[in-house]
Protein backbone atom coordinates (compact mmCIF):
# COMPACT_ATOMS: atom_id res chain seq x y z
CA UNK A 1 0.00 0.00 0.00
CA UNK A 2 1.53 3.27 -1.06
CA UNK A 3 2.26 5.93 1.61
CA UNK A 4 1.70 9.06 0.49
CA UNK A 5 3.73 12.30 2.72
CA UNK A 6 0.23 13.80 4.24
CA UNK A 7 -0.55 10.25 5.69
CA UNK A 8 2.92 9.95 7.17
CA UNK A 9 2.97 13.47 8.31
CA UNK A 10 -0.42 12.59 10.40
CA UNK A 11 0.85 9.08 11.16
CA UNK A 12 3.85 10.88 13.46
CA UNK A 13 1.26 12.98 14.91
CA UNK A 14 2.82 16.17 13.20
CA UNK A 15 -0.56 17.05 11.27
CA UNK A 16 -0.88 19.98 9.09
CA UNK A 17 1.12 22.17 11.43
CA UNK A 18 4.23 20.81 9.85
CA UNK A 19 3.03 21.48 6.15
CA UNK A 20 2.51 25.25 6.98
CA UNK A 21 6.05 25.35 8.70
CA UNK A 22 8.68 25.05 6.10
CA UNK A 23 11.72 22.97 7.22
CA UNK A 24 9.79 21.69 10.71
CA UNK A 25 10.18 18.06 9.69
CA UNK A 26 14.08 18.61 9.04
CA UNK A 27 13.86 20.59 12.66
CA UNK A 28 12.10 17.63 14.00
CA UNK A 29 15.11 14.92 12.93
CA UNK A 30 17.74 17.05 13.65
CA UNK A 31 16.86 17.90 17.71
CA UNK A 32 18.62 14.34 19.16
CA UNK A 33 21.49 14.85 17.47
CA UNK A 34 22.34 18.25 16.77
CA UNK A 35 25.66 19.38 18.86
CA UNK A 36 25.54 20.94 22.30
CA UNK A 37 27.62 23.78 22.65
CA UNK A 38 30.45 24.80 25.61
CA UNK A 39 32.14 27.93 24.14
CA UNK A 40 34.82 28.82 27.57
CA UNK A 41 36.45 32.14 27.06
CA UNK A 42 38.80 33.60 29.22
CA UNK A 43 40.52 37.06 29.57
CA UNK A 44 43.66 38.14 28.64
CA UNK A 45 45.05 34.80 28.49
CA UNK A 46 48.10 34.44 26.45
CA UNK A 47 49.09 31.59 23.94
CA UNK A 48 52.41 31.56 25.81
CA UNK A 49 50.71 30.35 29.14
CA UNK A 50 49.28 27.64 27.46
CA UNK A 51 51.74 23.69 27.63
CA UNK A 52 49.76 22.58 24.26
CA UNK A 53 51.19 26.30 22.74
CA UNK A 54 54.58 25.20 24.17
CA UNK A 55 54.87 26.97 26.67
CA UNK A 56 57.46 26.20 29.78
CA UNK A 57 55.97 29.09 32.08
CA UNK A 58 53.32 26.42 33.19
CA UNK A 59 51.21 23.19 32.57
CA UNK A 60 47.48 23.62 31.62
CA UNK A 61 46.40 19.97 31.38
CA UNK A 62 42.46 20.77 30.40
CA UNK A 63 43.03 23.13 28.45
CA UNK A 64 45.55 20.56 26.64
CA UNK A 65 43.31 17.78 26.51
CA UNK A 66 40.76 19.76 24.78
CA UNK A 67 43.82 20.43 22.22
CA UNK A 68 44.76 16.60 21.92
CA UNK A 69 40.97 15.57 21.79
CA UNK A 70 40.35 18.12 19.34
CA UNK A 71 42.26 20.87 16.91
CA UNK A 72 44.38 23.21 17.74
CA UNK A 73 44.24 26.36 15.71
CA UNK A 74 48.12 27.83 15.67
CA UNK A 75 47.42 31.17 13.42
CA UNK A 76 44.20 32.55 15.10
CA UNK A 77 43.42 36.16 15.55
CA UNK A 78 41.33 38.72 17.00
CA UNK A 79 40.01 41.51 15.29
CA UNK A 80 40.64 44.32 18.10
CA UNK A 81 42.80 43.18 21.23
CA UNK A 82 40.82 44.56 23.86
CA UNK A 83 37.85 42.84 26.06
CA UNK A 84 34.37 44.54 25.31
CA UNK A 85 35.46 44.72 21.11
CA UNK A 86 36.19 40.87 20.85
CA UNK A 87 33.15 40.01 23.11
CA UNK A 88 30.88 42.10 20.08
CA UNK A 89 32.48 40.61 17.64
CA UNK A 90 31.81 37.00 19.14
CA UNK A 91 28.51 37.60 19.36
CA UNK A 92 27.49 39.18 15.64
CA UNK A 93 30.18 37.93 13.77
CA UNK A 94 30.95 41.25 12.60
CA UNK A 95 33.46 43.83 13.01
CA UNK A 96 33.13 46.61 15.66
CA UNK A 97 32.48 49.73 12.99
CA UNK A 98 29.17 47.28 11.89
CA UNK A 99 27.97 45.89 15.59
CA UNK A 100 28.53 50.21 17.00
CA UNK A 101 31.04 48.05 19.75
CA UNK A 102 34.41 49.72 18.48
CA UNK A 103 35.61 50.37 21.97
CA UNK A 104 34.79 50.73 25.72
CA UNK A 105 33.20 54.04 25.40
CA UNK A 106 30.41 52.79 23.44
CA UNK A 107 27.09 50.45 24.36
CA UNK A 108 26.16 46.95 22.71
CA UNK A 109 23.06 47.44 20.88
CA UNK A 110 21.34 44.11 22.43
CA UNK A 111 18.31 44.21 19.43
CA UNK A 112 20.69 43.24 16.58
CA UNK A 113 21.01 39.62 15.23
CA UNK A 114 23.59 37.27 17.34
CA UNK A 115 24.47 34.05 17.00
CA UNK A 116 22.59 33.11 20.35
CA UNK A 117 19.42 34.78 18.78
CA UNK A 118 19.30 32.37 16.13
CA UNK A 119 20.41 29.46 18.16
CA UNK A 120 17.80 29.70 20.29
CA UNK A 121 14.88 30.60 17.43
CA UNK A 122 16.26 27.41 16.26
CA UNK A 123 15.50 25.62 19.48
CA UNK A 124 18.69 25.83 21.14
CA UNK A 125 18.50 26.39 25.36
CA UNK A 126 20.76 29.07 25.33
CA UNK A 127 22.95 30.70 28.59
CA UNK A 128 25.68 32.57 29.62
CA UNK A 129 27.84 33.22 32.96
CA UNK A 130 30.36 35.49 33.56
CA UNK A 131 32.10 38.63 32.38
CA UNK A 132 29.79 40.38 29.79
CA UNK A 133 31.31 43.78 29.97
CA UNK A 134 29.44 45.31 27.15
CA UNK A 135 27.29 47.51 29.19
CA UNK A 136 23.60 46.81 28.14
CA UNK A 137 21.57 43.52 29.58
CA UNK A 138 22.39 40.37 27.11
CA UNK A 139 19.76 39.17 25.13
CA UNK A 140 19.42 35.94 22.91
CA UNK A 141 19.74 33.96 26.49
CA UNK A 142 17.10 31.84 28.15
CA UNK A 143 19.44 32.02 31.33
CA UNK A 144 21.82 34.96 32.27
CA UNK A 145 23.91 35.50 34.79
CA UNK A 146 26.50 38.19 34.14
CA UNK A 147 29.47 39.98 36.67
CA UNK A 148 28.74 43.08 37.63
CA UNK A 149 30.68 45.57 35.41
CA UNK A 150 34.91 43.92 35.14
CA UNK A 151 33.93 41.67 37.72
CA UNK A 152 36.00 41.34 40.82
CA UNK A 153 38.79 38.22 42.23
CA UNK A 154 36.85 37.76 45.04
CA UNK A 155 33.16 37.80 46.40
CA UNK A 156 31.51 39.16 42.92
CA UNK A 157 28.43 41.06 42.34
CA UNK A 158 26.51 39.23 39.65
CA UNK A 159 23.66 40.42 38.11
CA UNK A 160 21.00 37.16 36.92
CA UNK A 161 18.48 38.19 34.96
CA UNK A 162 18.47 41.89 35.93
CA UNK A 163 18.89 41.28 40.07
CA UNK A 164 22.08 41.97 41.76
CA UNK A 165 23.50 39.57 43.94
CA UNK A 166 26.79 38.91 45.79
CA UNK A 167 28.33 35.69 46.17
CA UNK A 168 31.37 34.70 48.55
CA UNK A 169 34.48 32.98 46.92
CA UNK A 170 36.88 32.98 44.30
CA UNK A 171 35.09 34.14 40.99
CA UNK A 172 36.44 31.39 38.82
CA UNK A 173 35.27 28.52 40.95
CA UNK A 174 31.59 30.79 41.28
CA UNK A 175 31.49 31.04 37.51
CA UNK A 176 31.58 27.85 37.45
CA UNK A 177 29.93 26.37 39.64
CA UNK A 178 27.30 28.50 38.67
CA UNK A 179 27.54 27.24 34.59
CA UNK A 180 27.53 23.90 35.67
CA UNK A 181 24.24 24.51 37.98
CA UNK A 182 22.63 26.02 34.75
CA UNK A 183 23.39 23.05 32.72
CA UNK A 184 22.14 20.62 35.05
CA UNK A 185 18.53 21.90 35.37
CA UNK A 186 18.33 22.17 31.15
CA UNK A 187 15.77 19.74 29.43
CA UNK A 188 17.96 17.01 28.28
CA UNK A 189 15.89 16.10 25.10
CA UNK A 190 16.69 19.65 23.68
CA UNK A 191 20.31 20.98 22.74
CA UNK A 192 22.02 23.52 24.47
CA UNK A 193 24.70 26.22 24.02
CA UNK A 194 26.00 27.49 27.05
CA UNK A 195 28.58 30.65 26.98
CA UNK A 196 31.03 30.11 30.36
CA UNK A 197 32.94 33.88 30.48
CA UNK A 198 35.78 34.09 33.13
CA UNK A 199 37.26 36.96 34.18
CA UNK A 200 40.95 35.34 35.23
CA UNK A 201 43.59 35.98 34.46
CA UNK A 202 42.41 40.04 34.04
CA UNK A 203 44.72 42.67 35.45
CA UNK A 204 44.97 43.04 38.51
CA UNK A 205 46.00 39.05 38.77
CA UNK A 206 44.37 37.90 42.34
CA UNK A 207 45.53 34.03 42.47
CA UNK A 208 42.80 31.87 43.87
CA UNK A 209 44.03 30.80 48.27
CA UNK A 210 44.99 27.78 47.23
CA UNK A 211 47.74 28.74 44.45
CA UNK A 212 49.42 31.47 46.37
CA UNK A 213 52.71 29.94 46.97
CA UNK A 214 52.42 28.13 43.20
CA UNK A 215 55.97 28.99 41.91
CA UNK A 216 57.05 30.44 44.41
CA UNK A 217 60.58 28.72 43.89
CA UNK A 218 60.88 29.17 40.07
CA UNK A 219 63.03 32.34 38.76
CA UNK A 220 61.64 32.96 34.93
CA UNK A 221 64.19 34.16 32.53
CA UNK A 222 63.28 37.32 30.90
CA UNK A 223 61.71 37.50 27.54
CA UNK A 224 64.00 37.90 24.23
CA UNK A 225 62.51 41.07 23.85
CA UNK A 226 61.85 42.45 27.02
CA UNK A 227 64.40 45.49 26.66
CA UNK A 228 63.02 46.39 23.35
CA UNK A 229 64.17 50.18 22.57
CA UNK A 230 61.24 50.44 20.26
CA UNK A 231 63.86 51.81 17.45
CA UNK A 232 61.71 52.61 13.99
CA UNK A 233 58.40 51.98 15.66
CA UNK A 234 57.36 55.69 17.28
CA UNK A 235 53.94 53.97 18.50
CA UNK A 236 55.46 51.48 20.58
CA UNK A 237 58.15 53.99 22.41
CA UNK A 238 54.82 56.40 23.10
CA UNK A 239 52.78 53.12 24.60
CA UNK A 240 51.94 53.41 28.74
CA UNK A 241 52.22 49.59 29.87
CA UNK A 242 55.15 48.74 30.77
CA UNK A 243 56.02 46.37 33.44
CA UNK A 244 58.53 48.95 35.43
CA UNK A 245 55.38 51.32 35.59
CA UNK A 246 53.35 48.54 36.84
CA UNK A 247 51.23 50.38 40.35
CA UNK A 248 53.07 48.37 43.51
CA UNK A 249 49.82 48.52 45.34
CA UNK A 250 47.24 47.43 42.76
CA UNK A 251 49.16 45.80 40.47
CA UNK A 252 51.96 43.61 42.55
CA UNK A 253 49.65 43.43 45.84
CA UNK A 254 52.08 45.80 48.37
CA UNK A 255 50.52 47.65 51.06
CA UNK A 256 51.39 51.14 52.19
CA UNK A 257 54.52 51.23 54.77
CA UNK A 258 56.60 48.86 52.25
CA UNK A 259 57.53 51.44 49.78
CA UNK A 260 58.43 55.23 49.35
CA UNK A 261 56.33 55.74 46.15
CA UNK A 262 53.44 54.69 43.89
CA UNK A 263 55.13 53.85 40.60
CA UNK A 264 53.74 53.76 37.25
CA UNK A 265 51.55 57.51 38.35
CA UNK A 266 53.96 59.78 36.43
CA UNK A 267 54.93 61.50 39.69
CA UNK A 268 51.36 63.06 40.25
CA UNK A 269 50.29 62.51 43.85
CA UNK A 270 46.67 62.88 43.46
CA UNK A 271 46.92 59.95 40.86
CA UNK A 272 48.93 57.85 43.05
CA UNK A 273 46.25 58.14 45.74
CA UNK A 274 43.85 57.06 43.79
CA UNK A 275 45.51 53.91 42.86
CA UNK A 276 45.97 53.31 46.47
CA UNK A 277 43.05 53.74 47.54
CA UNK A 278 41.39 51.31 44.67
CA UNK A 279 43.77 48.70 46.05
CA UNK A 280 42.37 49.23 49.54
CA UNK A 281 39.27 48.82 48.24
CA UNK A 282 40.14 45.88 46.25
CA UNK A 283 41.71 44.08 49.39
CA UNK A 284 38.93 44.79 51.78
CA UNK A 285 36.72 42.90 49.68
CA UNK A 286 38.06 40.05 51.69
CA UNK A 287 36.29 38.18 53.74
CA UNK A 288 38.34 38.36 56.92
CA UNK A 289 39.27 34.54 56.96
CA UNK A 290 40.66 35.20 53.44
CA UNK A 291 42.49 38.21 54.37
CA UNK A 292 44.24 35.81 57.32
CA UNK A 293 45.14 33.65 54.42
CA UNK A 294 45.82 36.28 51.98
CA UNK A 295 47.89 38.12 54.15
CA UNK A 296 50.15 35.12 55.13
CA UNK A 297 51.61 34.74 52.08
CA UNK A 298 51.77 38.36 50.96
CA UNK A 299 53.30 39.69 54.10
CA UNK A 300 56.16 38.22 53.56
CA UNK A 301 56.38 40.01 49.81
CA UNK A 302 55.95 42.63 51.62
CA UNK A 303 58.62 42.52 54.26
CA UNK A 304 61.05 41.11 51.45
CA UNK A 305 60.84 44.10 49.17
CA UNK A 306 60.85 46.60 51.82
CA UNK A 307 64.51 45.10 53.24
CA UNK A 308 65.44 45.42 49.39
CA UNK A 309 65.17 48.77 48.75
CA UNK A 310 65.52 48.05 45.01
CA UNK A 311 65.50 50.50 41.94
CA UNK A 312 66.40 50.94 38.57
CA UNK A 313 67.16 47.60 36.60
CA UNK A 314 66.34 45.58 39.80
CA UNK A 315 63.04 46.83 40.96
CA UNK A 316 62.34 45.66 36.73
CA UNK A 317 63.17 42.58 37.48
CA UNK A 318 61.60 41.80 40.39
CA UNK A 319 58.53 43.61 39.18
CA UNK A 320 58.49 40.86 36.37
CA UNK A 321 58.96 38.20 37.95
CA UNK A 322 55.70 39.07 40.91
CA UNK A 323 53.54 40.04 38.12
CA UNK A 324 54.07 36.81 35.80
CA UNK A 325 53.98 34.30 38.75
CA UNK A 326 50.27 36.05 39.90
CA UNK A 327 49.16 35.75 36.40
CA UNK A 328 50.19 32.16 36.14
CA UNK A 329 48.21 31.62 39.30
CA UNK A 330 45.22 32.35 38.04
CA UNK A 331 45.47 30.28 35.22
CA UNK A 332 46.11 27.71 37.35
CA UNK A 333 42.21 27.95 38.86
CA UNK A 334 41.41 28.76 34.62
CA UNK A 335 42.49 25.31 33.88
CA UNK A 336 41.04 23.48 36.78
CA UNK A 337 37.80 24.62 36.07
CA UNK A 338 37.61 23.99 32.49
CA UNK A 339 38.83 20.37 33.74
CA UNK A 340 35.69 20.53 35.89
CA UNK A 341 33.71 21.35 32.64
CA UNK A 342 34.97 17.98 30.92
CA UNK A 343 34.49 16.05 33.70
CA UNK A 344 30.76 17.24 33.88
CA UNK A 345 30.04 16.37 30.10
CA UNK A 346 32.04 12.68 30.70
CA UNK A 347 30.25 12.34 34.08
CA UNK A 348 27.04 13.00 32.42
CA UNK A 349 27.09 11.32 28.83
CA UNK A 350 27.59 14.35 26.94
CA UNK A 351 30.77 14.10 25.52
CA UNK A 352 30.20 12.57 22.27
CA UNK A 353 27.57 15.29 21.19
CA UNK A 354 28.88 17.97 23.19
CA UNK A 355 31.77 20.84 21.13
CA UNK A 356 33.79 22.19 23.27
CA UNK A 357 36.04 25.21 22.33
CA UNK A 358 38.15 26.91 24.67
CA UNK A 359 39.82 30.63 23.86
CA UNK A 360 40.83 34.34 25.60
CA UNK A 361 39.10 37.18 24.31
CA UNK A 362 42.62 38.20 22.61
CA UNK A 363 46.56 37.78 24.02
CA UNK A 364 48.29 39.39 25.99
CA UNK A 365 52.25 40.63 26.77
CA UNK A 366 54.15 38.48 29.46
CA UNK A 367 56.81 40.95 29.47
CA UNK A 368 57.74 41.01 25.66
CA UNK A 369 58.93 44.39 24.72
CA UNK A 370 59.11 45.08 27.87
CA UNK A 371 55.07 45.14 28.75
CA UNK A 372 51.71 43.74 30.14
CA UNK A 373 48.44 44.55 28.39
CA UNK A 374 47.73 44.08 24.83
CA UNK A 375 45.69 46.19 21.89
CA UNK A 376 48.55 46.52 19.63
CA UNK A 377 48.20 44.58 16.58
CA UNK A 378 51.76 42.94 17.40
CA UNK A 379 51.75 39.07 17.54
CA UNK A 380 51.59 38.60 21.56
CA UNK A 381 48.07 40.44 21.62
CA UNK A 382 46.63 39.82 18.28
CA UNK A 383 46.89 36.00 18.48
CA UNK A 384 44.40 34.68 20.64
CA UNK A 385 44.55 30.78 22.22
CA UNK A 386 42.31 28.65 20.51
CA UNK A 387 41.44 24.73 20.59
CA UNK A 388 38.16 22.75 19.81
CA UNK A 389 36.80 19.27 20.45
CA UNK A 390 33.78 17.39 19.21
CA UNK A 391 34.06 13.86 19.01
CA UNK A 392 31.29 13.23 16.59
CA UNK A 393 33.28 15.20 13.72
CA UNK A 394 36.50 16.54 14.95
CA UNK A 395 39.36 13.56 14.47
CA UNK A 396 41.80 13.99 17.76
CA UNK A 397 45.41 15.57 17.34
CA UNK A 398 44.95 17.85 14.47
CA UNK A 399 46.88 21.25 14.17
CA UNK A 400 45.42 24.00 12.10
CA UNK A 401 47.49 26.56 10.27
CA UNK A 402 44.83 28.24 8.72
CA UNK A 403 44.50 31.69 9.29
CA UNK A 404 40.94 31.97 11.95
CA UNK A 405 39.66 34.96 13.50
CA UNK A 406 37.36 35.52 16.42
CA UNK A 407 34.87 36.61 13.32
CA UNK A 408 34.27 33.07 12.61
CA UNK A 409 32.66 31.87 16.40
CA UNK A 410 29.31 33.13 14.76
CA UNK A 411 29.10 31.49 11.81
CA UNK A 412 30.70 28.02 12.63
CA UNK A 413 28.13 27.40 15.93
CA UNK A 414 25.16 28.75 13.60
CA UNK A 415 26.83 25.68 10.50
CA UNK A 416 27.15 22.72 13.37
CA UNK A 417 23.29 23.58 14.89
CA UNK A 418 22.35 23.69 11.09
CA UNK A 419 21.13 27.36 11.27
CA UNK A 420 21.19 29.42 7.93
CA UNK A 421 24.36 31.97 8.71
CA UNK A 422 23.00 35.75 7.76
CA UNK A 423 24.98 36.70 5.16
CA UNK A 424 25.49 39.96 7.40
CA UNK A 425 27.50 38.34 9.37
CA UNK A 426 31.45 38.61 8.00
CA UNK A 427 33.50 35.63 9.22
CA UNK A 428 33.17 31.86 7.92
CA UNK A 429 32.73 28.58 9.69
CA UNK A 430 35.20 26.67 10.82
CA UNK A 431 33.52 23.39 10.30
CA UNK A 432 35.14 22.04 7.42
CA UNK A 433 38.68 22.95 8.61
CA UNK A 434 38.30 21.13 11.99
CA UNK A 435 36.82 18.08 10.05
CA UNK A 436 40.42 17.98 8.64
CA UNK A 437 39.30 19.09 4.94
CA UNK A 438 41.23 21.72 2.56
CA UNK A 439 39.35 24.47 1.99
CA UNK A 440 40.79 26.05 -1.07
CA UNK A 441 39.17 29.45 -1.39
CA UNK A 442 40.16 30.16 2.42
CA UNK A 443 41.24 33.43 3.82
CA UNK A 444 44.84 34.32 3.10
CA UNK A 445 45.32 37.26 5.18
CA UNK A 446 43.49 38.62 8.33
CA UNK A 447 42.00 42.29 9.00
CA UNK A 448 42.35 44.47 12.14
CA UNK A 449 41.50 47.40 13.53
CA UNK A 450 41.85 48.93 17.13
CA UNK A 451 39.85 51.81 17.43
CA UNK A 452 41.14 53.93 20.85
CA UNK A 453 43.59 56.71 19.56
CA UNK A 454 43.70 58.92 22.89
CA UNK A 455 46.28 60.47 25.01
CA UNK A 456 45.87 58.88 28.08
CA UNK A 457 44.82 55.27 29.47
CA UNK A 458 48.18 52.77 27.96
CA UNK A 459 49.11 55.62 24.80
CA UNK A 460 48.07 52.96 22.11
CA UNK A 461 47.41 54.88 19.09
CA UNK A 462 44.69 53.78 17.07
CA UNK A 463 45.35 51.24 13.90
CA UNK A 464 44.79 48.97 11.41
CA UNK A 465 46.52 46.22 9.69
CA UNK A 466 46.80 43.22 7.54
CA UNK A 467 48.12 40.44 8.70
CA UNK A 468 49.43 37.20 6.31
CA UNK A 469 51.38 33.92 6.83
CA UNK A 470 54.38 35.78 6.13
CA UNK A 471 53.95 39.62 6.21
CA UNK A 472 52.75 42.29 8.79
CA UNK A 473 51.15 46.08 7.53
CA UNK A 474 50.05 48.61 10.01
CA UNK A 475 49.11 51.96 10.06
CA UNK A 476 48.88 54.47 12.71
CA UNK A 477 46.30 56.65 11.42
CA UNK A 478 46.78 59.49 13.16
CA UNK A 479 50.07 60.39 12.73
CA UNK A 480 49.89 58.18 9.22
CA UNK A 481 52.99 56.33 10.42
CA UNK A 482 53.69 52.53 9.08
CA UNK A 483 55.00 49.68 9.87
CA UNK A 484 55.74 46.41 7.70
CA UNK A 485 57.56 43.02 9.12
CA UNK A 486 58.47 40.36 7.43
CA UNK A 487 57.77 37.71 9.83
CA UNK A 488 59.50 34.83 8.69
CA UNK A 489 62.97 37.47 9.07
CA UNK A 490 62.06 39.01 12.16
CA UNK A 491 59.12 36.57 14.31
CA UNK A 492 59.74 39.20 17.31
CA UNK A 493 58.71 42.52 15.44
CA UNK A 494 61.93 44.18 15.80
CA UNK A 495 62.89 45.46 12.59
CA UNK A 496 59.86 47.58 10.42
CA UNK A 497 61.72 47.59 7.39
CA UNK A 498 58.42 50.33 5.59
CA UNK A 499 61.03 52.27 4.13
CA UNK A 500 63.35 49.07 2.82
CA UNK A 501 63.61 49.17 -0.47
CA UNK A 502 63.97 45.56 -0.86
CA UNK A 503 60.26 44.98 0.25
CA UNK A 504 59.01 47.61 -2.02
CA UNK A 505 57.28 44.98 -4.17
CA UNK A 506 55.99 43.51 -1.40
CA UNK A 507 54.41 46.75 -0.12
CA UNK A 508 53.14 47.75 -3.34
CA UNK A 509 50.90 44.42 -3.60
CA UNK A 510 50.00 44.55 0.64
CA UNK A 511 48.68 48.07 0.92
CA UNK A 512 46.54 46.80 -2.22
CA UNK A 513 45.12 43.89 0.25
CA UNK A 514 44.85 46.19 2.57
CA UNK A 515 42.27 48.61 0.53
CA UNK A 516 40.63 45.48 -0.73
CA UNK A 517 40.09 44.11 2.59
CA UNK A 518 38.36 47.36 4.18
CA UNK A 519 36.35 47.78 0.99
CA UNK A 520 35.20 43.78 1.58
CA UNK A 521 34.50 44.62 5.30
CA UNK A 522 32.92 47.72 4.68
CA UNK A 523 35.75 50.17 6.95
CA UNK A 524 36.79 53.18 4.71
CA UNK A 525 36.44 55.63 7.05
CA UNK A 526 40.06 57.00 7.94
CA UNK A 527 39.40 56.42 11.97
Amino acid sequence: MKTTRRDFIKTVGLGTTALAVPGLMTFGCLKKTRPNIIFIMSDDHAEQAISCYGSKLIKTPAIDRIASEGIRFENSFVTNSICGPSRATLLTGKYGHLNGFRDHRDTFDGSQVTFPKLLQGAGYQTAIVGKWHLKSDPTGFDSWNILKGQGQYYNPTFIEEGNEHQYVGYTTDLITDKAIQVMDNMDRTKPFCMLIHHKAPHRNWMPNLKHLDAFSDEEFPLPETFYDDYSGRKAASEADMRIDDMYLSFDLKLQPGSYDHETGTGGKASYAKTVVKTWENTYNRLTAEQKTAWDAHYDKLNQEFKALDLTGDELLRWKYQNYLKDYLKCILSVDENVGRVLDYLDDRGLTENTIVVYTSDQGFYLGEHGWYDKRFMYEESLGMPLVMRYPQEIQATQVSQDLVMNLDFASTFLDFAGVTIPEEMQGASLRSIVKGQTVDDWRQVIYYHYYENERGWHNVRGHYGIRTKRYKLIHFFRDDEWELFDLEQDPNEMNNVYTDSNYTQTLFGLKQKLQDLRERYKDTNNE
